[in-house]
């Protein structure tokens, strides 16, 4: 099997409900059937491969089908859709939800609460991640006159604490020479509240993780002030299951690391298809979840325990510990990989060593098209959509600097001489200006013009 190939909200009606129903954990009922409650977040699509994708493809319930006709055993799967990872870890802990996907700080929290519960939990796979911290990003409404972090200071800044997104808002104002605590007014809110006071003025800013930056610039109703990548430090997201439930049914948990698998190559092979799919089960724009998902996105899917991602659970720790979500949390005891090994077998050293595909140029989705084109550089992305303008359905570049795709219209473009480069945010555009004389930001509509006329 691969496993590294290169992977206001409008309102309520974008909403999905929360189930909130409990599983009861994988017991056998009076009927002798096994049920396995699995906790995801269809809208934090970097776990869609051990949540939406993976429930829509029906992978997992196939792999316990065959089990269940070797062991003489009826498996049933409860799929519960939460917003964030923090209910998952409640129900979790409660012997209520048996495996969870949550993103790198949520992680951390879950293995707290295990072990202060004695409910210990345990982290047995990776979905998506970024090296650099791109899942991650801190918008503004687009016509705000914020321009750098440092205009944040005195401002209201919503985000989710406890989240990775309030990790990297936390980070990044500390390297600006900021107090997180003291220099901003932090709303603690869930993302779609958070989205909504951006628009409603109630909030200055919004640092938040994956999709809902990218769907807010998406929808225009914000623009990025600040690229996660700019940290440079590892982001990612997880599965954790339930000690107890992982010894008690160690086959199951493979079961679905082999089901997550299937999946993850799904989504290297088809990668329209899986953001298509995506897209219709959480009612997000599939422009959005390519952005994030597809095959030059900017995540990497991969399910193997990366030494990179788990030194950065480690130095998550203290700045949970610096909030007093945490105390320390033994990360060494909390990631378990003999599950993920099993599925691999001989292959696993050789996915581990892997690293992420290498960072390309760009890609355009043609309307009515089920595949998109992939480009060596920006410029070629910028010329192919000067010619096909009314036929192109998205277009996406990665920024010049920290290699985040974002969309192409959207971006902030460089003009030096003939050569144009795109950036994620306005401050990182304004430090290339600086640096070259007599280059200058343009509109992507003179973007556009200049690469129409140069071909």
């Amino acid at each position: 099997m691969r496993r590294t190939a290169p992977g206001a909200l409008a309102g309520a009606a974008l909403l999905l409900t929360l189930t909130t129903g409990c599983g009861g954990g994988a017991s056998a009922d009076d009927r002798g059937t096994v049920t396995v409650t699995v906790g995801y977040q269809s809208r934090t699509i970097n776990t869609v491969t051990a949540g939406t994708l993976l429930r829509s493809l029906g992978y997992f319930e196939d792999e316990l089908r065959k089990r269940g006709e070797r062991d003489g055993v009826t498996y049933e799967v409860k799929w519960q859709d939460y917003a964030t990872g923090a209910p998952i870890t409640a129900q979790m802990t409660a012997g209520k939800i048996d495996i969870g996907s949550m993103g790198d700080f949520p992680l951390l929290i879950n293995a707290a609460r295990g072990v202060q519960l004695k409910r210990p939990t345990r982290l047995v796979s990776v979905t998506g991640y970024n090296l650099s911290g791109g899942l991650n990003t801190v918008v503004t409404e687009p016509g705000s006159k914020l321009r750098t972090l440092t205009d944040l200071r005195g401002k209201k800044v919503s985000t989710s604490v406890g989240s990775a997104a309030d990790g990297t808002l936390v980070r990044a104002l500390q390297r600006a020479g900021l107090d997180p605590e003291k220099d901003i007014r932090k709303l603690n809110q869930q993302p779609a509240v958070g989205a909504s006071a951006l628009q409603a003025g109630s909030a200055d800013a919004l640092s938040q993780f994956v999709a809902w930056p990218g769907l807010l610039a998406f929808q225009g109703r914000a623009k990025a002030l600040y690229d996660g990548a700019e940290l440079n430090l590892p982001t990612f997201h997880g599965v954790t299951v339930r000690e107890d439930f992982a010894e008690k049914r160690s086959a199951v948990v493979e079961d679905f690391l082999r089901a997550q698998g299937r999946a993850t190559d799904y989504l290297h092979e088809h990668p329209v298809a899986a953001s298509e799919s995506v897209a219709k089960a959480t009612g997000l724009p599939a422009e959005v979840v390519h952005l994030y998902n597809g095959a030059q996105g900017i995540a990497t899917f991969d399910t193997t325990l990366k030494p990179a991602l788990i030194a950065a659970l480690k130095k998550d720790v203290p700045v949970l510990a610096s909030a007093k979500l945490v105390g320390d949390v033994d990360v060494d005891a909390f990631v378990d990989d003999r599950y993920v090994k099993r599925v691999y077998g001989s292959g696993y050293a050789k996915a581990l060593a892997a690293g992420p595909p290498a960072r390309r140029g760009g890609e355009v989705w043609p309307k009515g098209k089920d595949a998109t084109t992939a480009f060596t550089t920006s410029a070629e992305v910028l010329r192919y959509v000067a010619a096909h303008r009314d036929t192109v359905r998205a277009a996406y570049v990665p920024d010049t600097k920290t290699g985040t795709l974002w969309f192409a219209d959207r971006a902030v473009w460089v003009a030096d001489g003939g050569e144009l480069r795109p950036y994620v945010t306005e401050s990182a555009a304004r430090a290339d200006v600086a640096a070259h004389p007599g280059a200058r930001t343009v509109s992507y509509a003179d973007a556009l013009e200049r690469a129409g006329s140069a071909s």
